[in-house]
């Protein structure tokens, strides 16, 4: 018999609607598999199973089965609040602060009919692409224990690969969703800048971060992210006058048909180029040219995008990336409890000239135009989703900063400038290491272009197989 698990988020939303499945055995269901399986992933920082059964139980007596996330189990990564559930931000520094109120992004979910399980593990404030903290274990790879899931949204990754969760929400800054998705085979979006009216950017320094979803397949992560940006049903309710170009949605359709012909461009170099060695691992570019060969079977056209230098991002990036840090709300004593890495960038980001923050603000307006321009003539640019094979756990310097945003940079290079551009970009996976390990690509959009990624994703997925592999602990 399929365990509840083994189906598809899609195909487990059915089963509820169906009335062959309720929300609180759902519920439990996933909370047996945390149970069993956390203290060896670390994906989450907290699990709430009290208040995931009673909230099961509002959602069958209460809200409308027409929500598009009716029922079915996610969790709130570390760096959202939930009123009355402990949010620490991945910190020790924040190891008893519980929320009196909610944010706009655990609201939707909940407007939408989900439920949630508790926290997913996050690295302190979401600033590196690891989750390995301090504050709480490692987030493991399910698929290889002694690696790393990726991060920011490395518990949500972790969880989903595990089957623990059928999909999850995270947040996207630099790559923290297509990162850990990639690192854990999984599917990951960064929406439009302002797509997601509860994440969408705009309130974020350089407008870098946005909410997106994590899933299994191309179809799951179309349902999360439909239900985040019109958590009562279409038309969404957008906050702001700026907001992604196109159609909202839904997005569901394209994921599940995957139809057309466009127009591709390949790229491997990244504007971090300039400023640090990138070396594309062996097992990354067949990843890469395994997908080109799929894509270009299917009758896709398929042209090298020229390279084109940008000396000025590293230092343009480094300057907003350590500004943010300088907001977080960290004095005192308390500063002591921050790792070296988060004091590094809050120290350096105080320092920051205002005058140095508004030119470097300004040059990344001007790199967006440019590189708008640059993909202008394609549907979609492919470049591989990591530079480096998902790094072992404790590979990241500990102490020395600049060594660790090093680090970081030439494992994925590819993801920070799709933030910097507000584009749409799509990780998908389509290969493995000799090991087993997952290996994905990254599909960027144009602004707006999310049922395009959807469609190109789902022919990725069709040919590759990847949706239907899972790591052995799956069966645990």
């Amino acid at each position: 018999m399929t365990e509840l698990h083994e189906h598809t988020a899609l195909d487990q939303y059915r089963l509820l609607q169906a009335g062959e499945v309720s929300p609180t055995e759902l519920a439990a269901h996933y909370l047996g598999r945390v149970e069993r399986l956390n203290t060896e992933v670390g994906a989450f920082a907290t699990v709430t199973p009290e208040l995931a059964i009673a909230r099961a139980g509002v959602v069958e007596r209460d809200v409308p089965r027409s929500r598009p996330l009716w029922g079915l189990p996610l969790a709130d990564k570390d760096l959202q609040l939930r009123a009355g559930v402990p949010a620490e931000f991945g910190s020790r520094a924040f190891a008893d602060f519980v929320p009196d109120e909610s944010d706009e992004l655990v609201r939707a979910v909940d407007a939408a009919g989900a439920v949630s399980l508790g926290k997913t593990a996050t690295p302190e404030f979401g600033l590196p692409s690891y989750t390995e903290g301090l504050a709480f274990p490692p987030a493991r790879n399910p698929w290889n224990l002694e690696l790393g899931a990726g991060g920011s949204s490395g518990g949500a990754a972790a969880a989903v690969a595990a089957g623990m969760l059928p999909f999850a929400p995270g947040s996207d800054g630099g790559g923290s969703i297509r990162i850990p998705a990639a690192a854990c085979g999984l599917v990951g979006v960064k929406p439009s800048r302002g797509r997601v009216p509860a994440g969408p950017g705009l309130a974020s320094l350089a407008g870098l971060g946005v909410a997106g979803p994590i899933a299994r397949t191309v179809a799951d992560a179309a349902l999360l992210l439909d239900g985040l940006i019109a958590p009562l049903g279409y038309p969404a309710a957008h906050r702001y006058a700026l907001r992604a170009p196109g159609d909202d949605g839904p997005f569901l359709g394209a994921a599940i048909r995957g139809e057309g012909r466009y127009q591709l461009g390949v790229m491997t170099d990244s504007p971090w180029d300039d400023w640090v060695e990138i070396s594309i691992e062996a097992p990354a570019i067949a990843a890469l040219d395994q997908a080109i060969g799929v894509l270009d079977g299917m009758g896709h056209g398929i042209e090298r995008v020229p390279a084109s230098p940008e000396p000025g991002y590293a230092d343009a990036f480094r300057t907003v990336w350590q500004a943010g840090a300088a907001t977080i709300p960290v004095d005192g004593d308390r500063e002591a409890l921050l790792e070296p890495l988060t004091r590094w960038l809050v120290e350096r980001g105080r320092t920051v000239p205002a005058r140095q923050l508004a030119e470097a603000l300004s040059w990344l307006t001007g790199f967006e135009e440019r590189v708008i321009r640059r993909f202008a003539s394609f549907d979609a640019i492919v470049t591989p989703a990591l530079a480096l094979t998902p790094r072992p756990v404790g590979w990241y310097d500990a102490v020395d900063g600049e060594r660790n945003f090093a680090q970081q940079v030439q494992f994925t290079p590819f993801t920070s400038f799709v933030n910097v551009s507000g584009l749409p970009a799509i990780t998908v996976p389509v290969a493995e290491t000799d090991d087993g390990v997952p290996l994905g690509v990254q599909l960027i959009g144009r602004p707006g272009g999310e049922g395009v990624l959807f469609s190109i994703a789902a022919q990725l997925e069709r040919r590759s197989g990847r949706s239907t592999r899972h790591p052995a602990l799956w069966a645990s």
